[in-house]
């Protein structure tokens, strides 16, 4: 005879295995490459420097 089974460490482990496959989809529909974060903060940083440079003194 086989050893026992515990349902519940199974069930934890196919949902786990789901929670990641879905995980890896949406980083994959949803997910922005390095070059294009490193290009939105750089436009960031643009829209940034050119606000501060149009304050006003006071």
């Amino acid at each position: 005879m086989s050893a026992p089974i515990n349902l519940n460490k199974v069930k934890k482990e196919r949902n786990r295995a789901s929670r990641k496959a879905r995980a890896d989809e949406n980083s994959v529909q949803f997910g922005q490459s390095k070059d294009q974060k490193e290009v939105l903060k750089e436009r960031l940083a643009q829209i940034s420097r050119n606000l501060e440079a149009h304050k006003r003194e006071t």
